[in-house]
């Protein structure tokens, strides 16, 4: 049974994420616009530091702390990166919070599945010493064998991990499996579960609803989807859909649509005519037989997320 009582913890990505987006680039006054905005939408945590430049992004992190006091940073460490132990200090006096990556595919280094599992030990406990809030996330979790990601689990979680971060990395999941993989791990762990899902199927955010549904604690997002390749799940389609479904968030709805706006002329990516909730075209009527009832058409109350209804 799902307890909808619970709140839904909501990590935008979009400062990290958005960067690996082709064509885009932030600079640090549009990202401390973007940061604002998403203070302003009732965002709990934003994601700052990305894995490939983390001392260049603590940088900005530390400005956030200073000029919005009460938002939340994190970002991500590559636990094998060759100056792991350097940028761990720094985050930890820099950030919130941080989680330590490691990848659970053979494939990505480090390739042997008892180094990774050696070696995120020896990580772990190196960042628990310099900071007491440390997640660990597992690119790859739905592509890899899942007896392999049940015991790189349990050992992050019984090393002292505070989060864990379900990645369907390449966006091949399917709402059926990522139930089925988050039950399985909500089953077995107390500690707070987040999924971060792709959108190269177009299931980011139906995969994201699903892990919710089987007991997720967070999720991560981004603004308009912005992301590598074909994005991420949105913040927009998220926020709303859990709203709908009975779950709590914290987001200001009504903040959707402006933030959707801001974060599209500040990175060029133009939004969709036709995206979900904040599209131009998501609650304009054309149908005769729409004019006469329109809400019977509608998802949702267009006062829910700021914007009116149209006719054409």
């Amino acid at each position: 049974m799902v307890d909808r009582a619970k709140k839904i913890g909501i990590r935008d990505s979009t400062l990290r994420e958005g960067l690996d987006t082709p064509r885009v680039s932030f600079s640090p006054q549009q990202k401390l616009r973007i940061a604002t905005l998403l203070d302003q939408a009732d965002v709990p945590e934003i994601e700052i530091v990305a894995p490939s430049r983390v001392l260049e992004d603590l940088e900005f992190a530390r400005r956030v702390r200073e000029q919005i006091p009460r938002l939340m940073t994190s970002g991500l460490i590559y636990s094998y990166g060759p100056n792991a132990r350097e940028e761990i200090k720094t985050a930890s006096e820099s950030l919130h919070r941080f989680d330590i990556l490691m990848p659970v595919l053979e494939r990505r280094q480090p390739f042997s599945l008892a180094t990774k599992l050696t070696l995120l030990a020896e990580i772990l406990a190196f960042s628990l010493a310099h900071h007491p809030d440390v997640g660990v996330g597992f690119p790859h979790s739905t592509q890899t064998d899942v007896q392999f990601l049940l015991e790189i689990s349990h050992q992050a979680v019984k090393g002292g991990a505070r989060r864990l971060t379900i990645y369907d990395t390449n966006g091949s999941a399917d709402p059926f499996s990522v139930r089925a993989l988050i039950a399985r791990l909500r089953s077995q762990f107390e500690v707070a579960i987040f999924f971060h899902g792709h959108n190269d199927l177009g299931l980011a955010t139906a995969n994201a609803l699903a892990a919710v549904r089987a007991g997720a604690d967070g999720l991560d997002v981004t603004v308009n989807g912005l992301g590598d390749r074909a994005g991420n799940a949105s913040l927009e389609q998220v926020a709303l859909a859990l709203h709908l479904g009975g779950f709590q968030t914290g987001i200001a709805l009504g903040s959707l649509k402006t933030t959707s706006e801001m974060v599209e002329k500040e990175s060029g990516v133009l939004l969709s005519k036709l995206a979900p909730v904040v599209g131009e075209f998501v609650l304009r009527h054309k149908s005769p037989s729409h004019l006469i009832d329109p809400d019977l058409f509608e998802a949702f109350d267009p006062e829910l997320v700021g914007i009116k209804r149209e006719y054409d």
